[in-house]
């Protein structure tokens, strides 16, 4: 089955588009190792050219470029494109691509003597640990790319050609320092001809909810399930209700540890509501116990009418989904009439995540070749190839896209300005796991929503109060 653009075990997929911007489950780098080498070296020396409308970024035509990409589920075919477009414009300009599965393991010595390639694509189980890279300065600053025209629209700078939260995604301390290409969106799902059949509407508020969840368990089928070995993919659809709620400033309290952040009313709310779902026996039976594969089985075999999951399902489900199953995307409903933000808000946010490394031999080039890949040539081309959305606006228009594809843009289209994501699970893995303990309680009905906050909420001051633990702010 056509898993995950990252290989590995699970919930590899999940933590990896997690953590596409910040530290993960990465190879580790020691600090002392990765600033190893002659800091006085530059390796940069010679290999720019003068910058001009032509050249914004001031290119040497036949600098030598060094590609490294993660050969995971996307391939790298969609990376050679992007070189081939190089070369068209650079024609006097050798590359050197290289496809491969553990970037950490192939790259970390070439970071420790200060050799990098020019352009990376930091993805996969055993990427590069960013966060140890950034604070060791080895990243460039994307400032000037980000400022720079597109490639295919010079009216346009590249940053306004991106879609919501994919500079922030990559922004450490303010500084633009990775650029994320791919753009994933959770959400809840179900089969749109099965809907279509019985005469069901999804819900757009958690009451019409609950009462589709009545009718469709009086139809004999399971309302929802979920990965319940995973409680994080649960998370998604309670946290975006209560970010709904309680708006930016709640997602911005939870990410910041701020004091009492986890028992705002948005949370509580939101808490409350899913130990409802569960209370009324509204999640299939087993759930808990099921894998990520055996509860998606089970839904795409009609056992369950709602999952909830990000946007790489419909390519994950391949092989497994019946005939036109037809699967769509619905945003979480929303809770309160007096939500800050719209029911059409969504929790989205970028990765497969691009650095050029600041001792890269030709950083102008290896900025350029981003400049290429972002543009909306390469991002379409993406598009119609893997079957997911890139972080490009508009990559998608005047395509023919599958069911679950095409709600996912239209998700995105409809949330506008209103996308969201927290960063805690990135930043701060320990409380991410507190976040999914506790959800997994919740809906299994052995901790209250009261107890569900306590318990987070003292993860969370636990780790405000470590100074061993280095804090981030939005």
């Amino acid at each position: 089955m056509n898993r995950s653009p990252e290989s590995g075990p699970h919930p590899t997929r999940r933590t990896v588009l997690r953590a596409a911007a910040t530290a993960g489950v990465a190879l580790p780098v020691l600090s002392a190792c990765v600033t190893g080498g002659s800091d006085d070296q530059d390796r940069a020396a010679g290999n720019t050219g003068t910058k001009n409308a032509d050249n914004p970024l001031g290119v040497k035509a036949d600098a030598p470029l060094e590609v490294v990409i993660f050969k995971g589920g996307y391939g790298d075919e969609y990376a050679k494109r992007a070189e081939t477009l190089y070369t068209q414009k650079y024609p006097g300009a050798k590359i050197d691509h290289q496809g491969v599965q553990k970037i950490g393991e192939a790259l970390q010595p070439r970071f420790v003597a200060n050799t990098p390639p020019d352009v990376v694509d930091n993805t996969g189980a055993s990427r590069l640990d960013i966060a140890t890279l950034v604070s060791a300065k080895q990243v460039s600053d994307l400032s000037e790319l980000l400022d720079a025209p597109a490639f295919d629209d010079p009216s346009r700078t590249v940053r306004d050609t991106l879609l919501p939260g994919v500079v922030a995604d990559g922004t450490f301390d303010t500084v633009p320092l990775t650029l994320n290409f791919t753009y994933t969106v959770w959400g809840l799902w179900y089969s749109k001809p099965l809907f279509a059949a019985k005469g069901w509407t999804f819900p757009t508020t958690w009451d019409d909810m609950l009462t589709l969840c009545a009718t469709i368990k009086a139809a004999g089928i399971a309302p929802w399930t979920y990965q319940g070995k995973y409680p994080e993919y649960i998370n998604d659809p309670l946290l975006g209700m209560a970010a709904k709620t309680g708006g930016p400033a709640l997602v911005k309290a939870v990410d910041n540890l701020e004091p009492n952040a986890w028992r705002a009313p948005g949370l509580l709310g939101a808490a409350e509501a899913f130990a409802e779902l569960a209370g009324k026996g509204y999640l299939m039976s087993g759930s808990e116990a099921l894998s990520h594969t055996e509860a998606q089985a089970a839904w795409s075999q009609g056992k369950a009418a709602i999952i909830p999951c990000g946007s790489w399902l419909e390519s994950e489900q391949k092989g497994v989904t019946p005939a036109n199953f037809d699967m769509v995307m619905a945003p979480v409903p929303a809770r309160t009439t007096a939500d800050v933000l719209k029911h059409t808000a969504v929790q989205a946010a970028s990765s497969e995540s691009f650095l050029v490394p600041a001792k890269a031999k030709n950083p102008a080039g290896g900025m350029e070749y981003l400049r290429i890949l972002f543009s909306k040539q390469s991002a379409k081309a993406f598009a119609e190839t893997a079957g997911t959305l890139p972080a490009v606006a508009g990559a998608t228009d005047g395509l023919t896209l599958s069911s679950g594809l095409g709600s996912v843009r239209d998700a995105v289209r409809a949330a506008g300005t209103e996308t969201f994501t927290y960063r805690f699970r990135t930043w701060y893995a320990p409380l991410a796991k507190a976040v999914d303990d506790a959800t997994g309680e919740l809906v299994n009905r052995r901790i209250t929503a009261s107890q569900w906050s306590d318990r987070i909420q003292k993860a969370a001051d636990g780790l405000a109060k470590d100074s061993t633990v280095k804090k981030y702010t939005r």
